[in-house]
């Protein structure tokens, strides 16, 4: 299998970055590692040996992207409004910096061919990253698999409420889309998988996935959600068994 790493500067949050590349063609997915997680975490927890078959068959290229949520999400003790701008500059290094480095080493491996759009994928906070970049930016991804994810912003920032921790709720801003917004076409165009167990640690994740699943129904977009068995717990595990299984869905 290729596997290339890469070590950059992020003129948006004025740092190096880092991340691998597994794969040498396909469609280009980012990876977003679960909460504080880093960008080898994929590779480390057995995510890439699972999805290897699609990997080395050239269908899927993966992107593991680096995470600050040490300093954001996780930072419960922290400014709220600071933490919650941090991040924002974070996901604008994603989709205005990561992104077109992703096509441009996409497109070369791909002989020159480029991908209309991406995909995203993540577990844990993962999930809720690759789900919130995907519904801001459908122009850019239409394609995601989620494992294990809250997506409600409310359940780090607690009482705390702003214009940025809105844009930045799924289940808030999704749910309050109007029928008429552009991006309700872009969606419904979309393949989105979204996945949890219901069994040990899974419990918050399960309520937010009856929540999206309700919100989806309401907005009359069709996605994939699928609750595993009560013996399936919020561990890499059974995420491994999850992204083996759905890939042949997406790619």
């Amino acid at each position: 299998m290729k596997v290339a790493y890469y070590k950059e500067f992020s003129h948006e949050l004025n740092r190096d970055m880092e991340f691998k590349v597994y794969g040498h063609a396909g469609k280009p997915c980012i990876v977003f590692p679960a909460q504080n997680g880093r960008f080898y975490d994929f590779e480390n927890f057995g995510m890439i040996d699972a999805a290897s078959a699609f990997i080395e068959q050239g269908r899927i290229q993966f992107f593991c992207v680096d995470s600050i949520d040490e300093e954001t999400w996780s930072n419960e003790g922290g400014n709220p409004r600071e933490r919650i701008e941090l991040h924002e500059r974070w996901y604008h290094y994603i989709v205005d910096e990561f992104v077109l480095r992703v096509q441009e080493i996409s497109t070369f491996d791909n002989g020159g061919k480029s991908y209309d759009k991406m995909m995203t994928c993540g577990c844990s906070m993962g999930a809720f990253h690759a789900l919130n970049t995907m519904l801001r930016r459908p122009d850019v991804f239409d394609k995601v698999l989620v494992m294990s994810g809250i997506y409600h912003a409310s359940f780090f920032f607690h009482e705390y409420h702003d214009e940025l921790t809105y844009q930045n709720s799924p289940s808030d801003y999704l749910a309050n889309l109007k029928e008429d917004h552009p991006y309700m076409e872009l969606y419904r165009q979309s393949e989105v998988i979204l996945c949890c167990g219901q069994g040990a640690w899974e419990q918050e994740c399960e309520n937010s996935l009856h929540h999206m699943e309700q919100i989806y129904a309401d907005k009359q977009i069709d996605v994939w959600i699928d609750f595993w068995g009560y013996d399936v717990s919020h561990d890499w595990y059974w995420w491994k068994k999850q992204i083996d299984y759905f890939l042949q869905f997406l790619v």
